[in-house]
């Protein structure tokens, strides 16, 4: 509503006040517009490389123009490099493709074998022998399963016949490698359901996206209990990531989705050489709120990784220092990411140079002991650390306290002791992109599939990302992978006690075990 010039104060103090709040509600309308600005077409990168002043326009694409001419081109003189700024080596196979594919030779002879002078019979002198990596589409075939019956002359009741193998879904249709195959294709892959019927129609096999949502589920109940030994596993470690992200539902009273929640609980000690391995396990909940993480981690003490929202505070309050958090350097930095990327202000661009210098250090010290990292980051991080804090003390009693960037100081000083706990543990990371990493999984796959058909498909959901993800961090085939643990566990040779040889990392090692003593 415009203010009318008889509704202003008259009183210059009162006037000020006034001046001073239209200003910051003016200065939180401009930011919330450059960033849905950057949203919609600007880079999501936050590495400063890209957070230059000639970055910060709006860019479009291939409409991008420059006004300034190239240079005219001279082969004679070598290009010249722009400073300071090197180009990672492309990734490329230039060689011997993989070892461990198959070879199918393909001999092209000549037409004739005869000399074309003297008409006499060439012999073989040599061979120019080429590869290229090739591939067979996937095959849809009938598995039929024979079982003859053995019988005595000499008797009637002499008759013996193998037993009749258990199957995945009894009395159904579709074999364990066939199953596995549309869950790794929706999971894994990010491919719905709906899209897999359209690509097996194209085969000549019409199915139901019913089918193959009954598929799913009949697989998240075999994988069920090894699902849940993975989430324990995960919260048995003394340092544990934790994420959440909104998962909608689909609520057929209402003709409309709920938004419930993925949270994600995820391990990874590999920084370090830690002896937890990589593994992520997705929790389906109502909400996000503070009863539904303490219900999730009950019993849980340690470090927990997070970023800063209050469920996990009010969490580690409720546990009377049992739970230590230890906050994400990476979401401190984003504010002021995007309080450069809107308002350009140089301080914000100083902190992020600042916090670069740090991620710098954490670069050349990954991988070894972390009594190493906890060394070279007190001598190295800790005065940086130090003289960040008393730059951004400084800095916030200057600033109004409702800007943008007096929000992002007060951001980084109210979780200062979280933000600084990898400066005295160093099994620590400095932020949680390791649970964000495995949120990307989830994210992708809410995109495709929009939402999920109800509480028990979320649950599904929840399970079988939480076994192929963790297959993917440990660079298997899920595929593969998941094949065999379903035939395992159907068919019974992996009992309830021996769950612990099939999560990802043991399956892994025992695969390489028997590679070896074959070699």
């Amino acid at each position: 509503m415009a203010i009318r010039p008889d509704a202003l104060p008259t009183n210059p103090s009162a006037l000020t006040e006034m001046v001073l709040a239209l200003d910051a509600e003016n200065e939180k309308l401009r930011v919330a517009m450059q960033t849905l600005k950057e949203m919609i077409f600007g880079k999501r990168s936050e590495r400063l490389a890209v957070l230059v002043d000639e970055q910060l326009a709006l860019e479009l694409g291939d409409l991008e123009t420059d006004a300034t001419l190239p240079v005219q081109a001279n082969d004679d003189a070598p290009a010249a490099k722009p400073p300071g700024k090197v180009r990672k080596k492309a990734r490329r196979n230039i060689g011997a493709l993989p070892k461990h594919l198959p070879r199918c030779e393909q001999v092209l002879e000549p037409e004739a074998t005869t000399c074309p002078c003297c008409q006499g019979q060439l012999h073989k002198i040599g061979e120019d022998v080429s590869e290229v990596l090739d591939i067979i589409p996937a095959i849809l075939r009938v598995l039929r399963t024979i079982r003859p019956k053995y019988g005595c002359r000499s008797c009637t009741d002499g008759v013996v016949q193998a037993k009749v193998l258990p199957r995945l879904i009894e009395s159904g249709m579709a074999s364990t490698a066939l199953v596995s195959h549309v869950v790794v294709s929706k999971f894994a892959w990010y491919l719905p359901l709906y899209r897999q019927v359209q690509i097996l129609a194209g085969q000549g096999v019409h199915l139901d996206r019913a089918t193959l949502a009954g598929w799913v589920k009949r697989a998240a109940w075999w994988l069920r209990s090894l699902y849940e030994l993975q989430l324990r596993t995960i919260q048995a470690s003394p340092r544990v990531f934790c994420d959440e992200t909104p998962m909608p539902v689909l609520d057929p009273g209402r003709h409309r989705t709920r938004i419930c929640q993925f949270w994600a609980h995820a391990m990874d000690d590999r920084p370090w050489g830690g002896p937890s391995p990589p593994a992520v396990a997705y929790v389906f909940a109502d909400g996000r709120g503070t009863e539904e993480i303490a219900g999730q981690l009950k019993g849980f003490s340690g470090i927990l990784q997070v970023d800063g929202y209050a469920a996990y505070k009010a969490l580690a309050r409720g546990h009377g220092g049992a739970i230590q958090l230890a906050f994400c350097l990476a979401h401190a930095r984003r504010k002021f990411v995007e309080v450069y990327k809107t308002m350009q202000s140089p301080f914000a661009r100083e902190v992020i140079e600042r916090l670069q210098a740090v991620y710098a250090i954490e670069a050349e010290i990954r991988g070894i002991s972390a009594e190493q990292r906890l060394a070279v980051r007190r001598t190295r991080s800790a005065p940086l650390m130090a003289a960040l804090k008393a730059r951004l003390t400084e800095m916030v009693d200057q600033l109004f306290s409702q800007s943008k960037l007096a929000e992002a100081i007060n951001y980084a000083l109210n979780h200062w002791d979280g933000l600084t706990l990898f400066l005295r543990d160093g099994r620590v990371e400095v932020d949680s992109n390791t649970v964000e990493r495995s949120m990307r999984p989830i994210a992708m796959g809410r995109r495709n599939s929009l939402f999920s058909g109800s509480e028990g498909g979320a649950e599904s959901w929840a399970i079988l990302s939480s076994i192929v993800n963790t297959a993917k961090l440990h660079e298997l085939d899920p595929q593969i992978y998941l094949t065999d643990v379903l035939e395992r566990i159907v068919s019974g040779r992996t009992k309830s006690h021996q769950l612990h040889e099939l999560l990802a990392w043991n399956w892994k090692a025992a695969r390489e075990r028997i590679a070896q003593a074959a070699a």
